[in-house]
């Protein structure tokens, strides 16, 4: 039988082979523009790949340093959930990218960049207590998580918005509505376990937005 600790080291391993994947399809793409003419939209762009890059070298790290979870939910349906969440949104790479004006190409990075980097600061905060699944190492509620208990679904819609622009269409749109639809669920889920095994939990999301401060 498998122990405990051998389960989550392989656990890991998925997680660990898309972030390189991921980060080194962004290197690649460093490497195609390199030899574009610089102006203000090619650093703005090159700045947005640096950011990303920087938060899945990030996640790689976090989850090979996280702490074992001390709780996690129970049944498919948070699994499969978190699992949606995350990864839907990729099926943008499905349909064709939209030729923009330089207007919206450079909306469009600023977002990917902004929420990017967003990301990083908050993965930053959460450190060893990330997770994919809604599960629990340790609470957090400094930093950005002292104005919203989700900041990095807060920041990583944005940069959805801004991958968005590049691939708007009617069909997008609605694998958009489906992947927010997924994240509210992995909020629930998340705060639900939360509650269960921090009882400060509790009054720090009383006293917290979950994503908008003053709206939601």
């Amino acid at each position: 039988m498998v122990s405990r600790g051998t389960y989550d080291a392989l656990m890991r391993l998925p997680m660990l082979v898309f972030v390189v994947f991921a980060a080194g399809t962004q290197v690649a793409g460093l490497q195609h523009v390199a030899s574009a003419p610089i102006d203000a939209a090619y650093v703005i762009h090159v700045a947005m790949r640096l950011s990303t890059i920087a938060f899945l070298l990030l996640i790689a790290a976090v989850v090979i340093l996280r702490h074992r979870p001390t709780e996690k939910a129970r049944g498919l349906e948070p699994r499969v959930s978190a699992l949606v969440g995350t990864f839907l949104i990729y099926g943008f790479l499905l349909f064709p990218r939209r030729e923009l004006s330089l207007l919206l190409e450079t909306i469009s990075t600023i977002l990917i960049m902004l929420g990017s980097v967003g990301a990083v600061l908050s993965l930053s905060q959460l450190g060893r207590s990330f997770s994919v699944m809604a599960e629990t190492r340790q609470l957090v509620t400094s930093g950005p998580y002292r104005f919203v208990r989700h900041p990095l679904y807060l920041t990583e819609g944005i940069a959805v918005i801004g991958l968005f622009v590049q691939f708007a269409s009617v069909w997008t749109a609605l694998l958009v509505v489906v992947q927010i639809a997924f994240q509210l669920r992995r909020m629930h889920n998340e705060e639900t376990l939360l509650i269960a095994s921090f009882p400060e939990y509790a009054a720090y999301s009383k006293n917290t937005a979950r994503l908008i401060p003053g709206m939601y």
